[in-house]
Parts: C-alpha cells; sequence; structure tokens
C-alpha cells in the first residue's frame, strides 16, 4: 500500500434540523465536481479543508408506519470549532428505511462533492430496491467517474456509513472508511471496523485501541469511495434484527475523536432522553473536547 502524496480533507454540508419520530429526508446540493487523480493509492490524509461554501438543501418531512411505529431518530451536525465549512453529509428518511453519514476527503469542492454524490446515489438506487453494498459500489463508480472529468490533480473521495431497515425489524450496515457504526442493546458494541491505519495497528498487536487515539496517524484511513481501486475495495457489512429499546448510532469521527465510547455510553444509556435529546448531548460532547472536526451524528431506535 502507498500513501496519497498530499492531504485530503473531511467533506460536505448540512443544517441541522431533525426530531423523534419523523422522518427528515436531508440532501445537500454540492458545489462544483473537483478533481482528477491517483486511485490506486490505499491510503488518504484527512487534512484541512480550504474555503468556499455549499448551498442549504430543501428539507420536508415524510410519514409513514416505520416512523410512526417502530423507530424513533434523531440526527445533527455540527461545523466544529476549528473549520470554516461543515464537509459532512448525511440522510435519515424512515418512510426509505436508510439512514447514513459520509465524511469526505480532497478539500472543499472536492471531498464535499464526493460525499453528496455518494449520498444521492444511494438514495437513488435505494429507493429502486437496490441492496446496500451494490449501491455503494455504484457510489465509488459515480465519484470515480465525476473526479476523472476534473483536470486537478487532488483526488475527491469520501466515507460511508450506511442503515437500511427492511420488514419488520431486519436492519443492515455497511461503511467504508471510519465513519462508524454503534449498536446500544444494554451496553455499546461498534458493529463496523475502521478501515484505518491506526486500526490495522491494533489488530496486529502493535497499540492498543487507548493509544490509537492520539497515535499521529490516526486520520490515516485505508479505504476511501473515489480514492481505493474499486478492485480493492472491501466494503463492511453487518446484518441484525432490531429489538424495542435497541439503538444504532452513525457517526463521522468528529465525534469518535473527541469522545470515548464509555461517554457514548453513558448518553445512549439513559433512557429518559428523546432520541434528538441524546443526539444532541453527543454532538456537545465533541464540542465540549475541543470540536476539532466538523460532527455528525445519527441515532435510530427501536420502540
Amino acid at each position: 500500500m502507498v500513501h496519497v502524496p498530499y492531504g485530503l480533507a473531511v467533506v460536505s454540508s448540512r443544517p441541522r434540523s431533525g426530531g423523534e419520530s419523523t422522518a427528515w429526508p436531508t440532501a445537500a446540493r454540492g458545489a462544483p465536481l473537483a478533481s482528477g487523480a491517483s486511485r490506486a493509492a490505499c491510503y488518504a490524509f484527512k487534512g484541512a479543508a480550504g474555503p468556499g461554501r455549499i448551498d442549504p438543501p430543501p428539507l420536508g418531512p415524510t410519514h409513514g408506519l416505520l416512523a410512526q411505529r417502530m423507530i424513533e431518530f434523531g440526527h445533527s451536525t455540527h461545523v466544529g470549532l476549528r473549520r470554516e465549512h461543515n464537509e459532512d453529509t448525511y440522510y435519515a428518511d424512515a418512510n426509505l428505511g436508510l439512514w447514513l453519514v459520509a465524511d469526505g476527503m480532497g478539500g472543499h469542492e472536492h471531498g464535499e462533492v464526493a460525499s453528496a454524490l455518494a449520498r444521492d446515489m444511494l438514495v437513488r438506487e435505494v429507493g429502486k430496491g437496490v441492496g446496500l453494498i451494490p449501491a455503494i459500489q455504484l457510489a465509488d463508480e459515480e465519484i470515480i467517474r465525476h473526479s476523472t472529468k476534473r483536470s486537478e490533480a487532488l483526488p475527491m473521495g469520501t466515507t460511508i456509513a450506511a442503515l437500511r431497515i427492511t420488514g419488520e425489524r431486519d436492519f443492515e450496515v455497511a461503511w467504508v472508511g471510519d465513519s462508524r457504526v454503534y449498536l446500544w442493546n444494554n451496553g455499546l458494541k461498534q458493529l463496523s471496523q475502521d478501515h484505518s491505519y491506526v486500526q490495522e495497528l491494533i489488530d496486529q498487536g502493535a497499540i492498543t485501541s487507548e493509544q490509537a487515539r492520539s497515535h499521529p496517524h490516526r486520520n490515516v484511513v485505508t479505504q476511501a469511495l473515489g480514492v481505493t481501486d474499486p478492485q480493492s475495495m472491501r466494503i463492511g457489512n453487518a446484518k441484525g434484527t432490531l429489538a424495542p429499546g435497541m439503538q444504532l448510532l452513525l457517526c463521522s469521527d468528529g465525534l469518535t475523536e473527541e469522545v470515548t465510547d464509555a461517554s457514548i455510553a453513558a448518553v445512549l444509556g439513559r433512557s429518559e432522553l428523546t432520541a434528538q435529546e441524546s443526539v444532541d448531548h453527543l454532538v456537545l460532547a465533541a464540542l465540549d473536547q475541543g470540536g476539532a472536526d466538523n460532527v455528525t451524528v445519527i441515532l435510530v431506535r427501536a420502540r
């Protein structure tokens, strides 16, 4: 594996909205597509994003049996305290049964476009009945297709963490990169496994999870849509069935870089909080710890 010889950044903007028991589909409209370049490299480094803006998306409520009877969810995003732009993107729609977080890389007008492309492709393909993993593969192809149209040397890529709920309570999660999926079931369990350099060191026994939190290369991801060679892409996947009281948390690394799993568990274990209140507590906790990155959190709770 080789390192990309330039910085990549966290990327794509969302206004905050949300609430319990209601689906608020969110869809960012990206800036002009950007970036060309090497996707053969397996490593990408997330650095600072450049200046620019993204247009706010249209928002509107949808209502469905899943939202009304089975699912309560909350969602929020924040630019953080050290960045000029919020370049995460997310989507939340109980009617479609799809929730996702994408954390773009490549700088403003690069990574934020990649994350928006990934989001829009997943929404479109899942809406047509395509499975979660094939939809992510199509999103990867879409980002590469747009990237090759540009002459800039800087590539654009994105992580993805997605949740699909079908039938009565069956769920599937899929991920690429270091955006995470957690399951709460009277205790917190990380369902996803980071595609990152420090995770490889942990797997090798070279460092501990605690040491990884302060490792100088903790922001190096080993896989990202639009960056990793499609033939080498390993999409993480897990399936299960939701029981009442179980919760699924999707988040960008702006949360997990600042807030420990123990602190996340302490919030999710507070039964008096609504899903939206839990999300707000987590975002505030990330800001209280420094808010060095964009922070995006979605919490889906089974009733």
